[in-house]
């Protein structure tokens, strides 16, 4: 498996500042340049790390969740990592190895460790190695439902889960599910999809999911509200509910992406019934 990883650094002075990133009402581009030196943040009871938000809540767009690519120094890591009991959160590794302590389990994480953290999960992190390793976190506020307990938590990795090929499509699109989606238990998927030269999504997807896109691999057209976006890896596509979303793979090679969306939940009824 192949998967871009941010360096970090600046451009050159000699670059043109015209770029791809843009914001808008219904979605964001987040190009892959612009994870540079200047836009990386830090965190408190994380060592020798840094890492870049490519998504949080923001009230009036996408509100559901949080998405991080994190890079961690040898050494580096935490013993108290996430700081909020109502989070659960997905950490998939693209770089470098981590040792993750699951309550009483010792795993070895390394490109393609995919976990699923539950709320209240007790676990930490940290680079045992001699180089820096790096992956994405994504968090969101677990919304209990009425006779469902949480999912307990897992750890797989992407090259051991059969993708599913879409219908009627051949092949060239499917998707790697690392959940049972009639696992009500979960309100939050977070898969890989991938697309072969050529494949496409042939219609504009338009629902009620929020969405964050990272291109893990190659390049493709996406259809993102009323805009055609060229994107390749390492860009992040950050979408609103209901904006309408399509691509073509524009190869030579696979084009693969992360997906985040929240699922199998009533929408809430206003802040009156929040909490």
């Amino acid at each position: 498996m192949s998967y871009y990883v941010p360096r970090g650094g600046l451009p050159p002075q000699t670059a043109l500042t015209t770029d791809r990133a843009r914001f808008t009402e219904a979605y964001a581009v987040i190009p892959a340049r612009t994870l540079s030196d200047i836009t990386a943040s830090f965190l408190p009871g994380w060592d020798r790390t840094r890492l870049w938000v490519l998504a949080r809540p923001l009230s009036g767009f996408a509100e559901t969740f949080s998405q991080y690519v994190v890079e961690v120094a040898p050494g580096g890591g935490s013993d108290e990592p996430e700081p909020d009991p109502d989070a659960e959160a997905v950490l998939f590794v693209v770089d470098g190895a981590l040792t993750l302590t699951l309550d009483d389990d010792e795993h070895r994480l390394e490109p393609g460790s995919y976990v699923f953290l539950p709320p209240g999960a007790t676990w930490t992190l940290h680079n045992r190695s001699i180089a820096t390793a790096a992956f994405h976190w994504i968090r969101k506020a677990y919304e209990w439902a009425p006779g469902l307990d949480a999912p307990p938590a897992f750890v797989t990795r992407d090259q051991d889960v059969v993708p599913i090929a879409m219908p009627d499509t051949a092949g060239t699109w499917s998707t790697t599910r690392f959940v049972d989606i009639a696992d009500l238990r979960h309100d939050m998927h977070v898969n890989i999809v991938t697309f072969e030269p050529g494949g496409s999504i042939p219609f504009p997807e338009t629902h009620v999911m929020e969405h964050g896109l990272y291109v893990l691999e190659g390049k493709g057209v996406y259809l993102l509200n009323q805009d055609w976006v060229e994107v390749e890896a390492g860009d992040f596509m950050w979408l609103r509910a209901f904006c309408p979303q399509a691509c073509y793979a524009g190869g030579p090679g696979r084009f693969r992406y992360l997906l985040y969306k929240d699922v199998n939940r009533h929408a809430r009824l206003g802040q009156s019934r929040l909490g």
